[in-house]
């Protein structure tokens, strides 16, 4: 049984305001996107092709389509009103886009030259999350780089509720009232399944991954790129 789309991507409000998010919420990303690509760039030359899983509202594949004119992607959402704001964001670049609604399993099988999960997998349940990268495993060729990264925060209670005050003090940093940043911080912690560094590397090496290698932190974030 796959999870329904996280309902905070179904609101027509919160689809809207959707672009502003990450710049504002996500410590470093205005960095982790031209990353992600140079990560890519090690592996994939002048035609590639890439899945991008969790692509709504299209802000990455507009990174990477605007970078690279030979690359041509396919993105997977499960939620309709954020794949609509992809495609109008990614308008300019639609020949070489695909997007699909649904989860990994309902986009094509490849094999893709690379993939990226950005902010994605604290969504999804724990013991959807091997599966989950099983499906993305098997879509690419050998030796191809996979990108994650998502919330990722100490299992020790103490130290995990340091970090998780480190990101609310951040969201005050970036405009947010007080009040705001920390019933932010309690609607992550009740709402998204956030496992420790330790176990999410565990699964991605146990889902096929290897050569699994930390390459971006900010606060409660982490990022990672293994390899198929």
């Amino acid at each position: 049984m796959q999870p329904a789309p996280h309902a905070a991507f179904q609101t027509p409000d919160a689809v809207d305001k959707y672009a502003e998010g990450p710049r504002r919420n996500v410590p470093g990303y205005l960095s982790l996107l031209p990353m992600t690509r140079l990560l890519i760039e090690e592996r994939v030359a002048g035609q590639g092709r890439i899945l991008v899983v969790g692509a709504g509202g299209g802000l990455e594949l507009e990174d990477y389509a605007r970078a690279h004119p030979g690359w041509q992607f396919d993105g997977v959402d499960p939620s309709g009103p954020m794949l609509e704001l992809a495609a109008q964001r990614l308008s300019p670049f639609s020949s070489r886009i695909a997007l699909h609604q649904g989860y990994v399993q309902d986009a094509p099988q490849g094999p893709f030259d690379a993939a990226t999960c950005l902010l994605t997998c604290h969504f999804v349940p724990r013991e959807q999350r091997l599966p989950m990268l099983r499906e993305i495993r098997c879509r690419l060729k050998p030796g191809a780089p996979f990108v994650v990264a998502h919330l990722s925060a100490e299992a020790e209670q103490k130290r995990r509720d340091i970090w998780m005050s480190r990101y609310a003090a951040f969201l005050t940093a970036s405009g947010s009232s007080p009040e705001q940043a920390q019933a932010t911080r309690e609607k992550v912690e009740r709402e998204l399944t956030i496992l420790s560094p330790e176990e999410d590397e565990g699964i991605l090496r146990e889902a096929g991954f290897h050569d699994v290698q930390l390459f971006y932190v900010g606060f409660a974030f982490r990022g990672w790129v293994a390899y198929a």
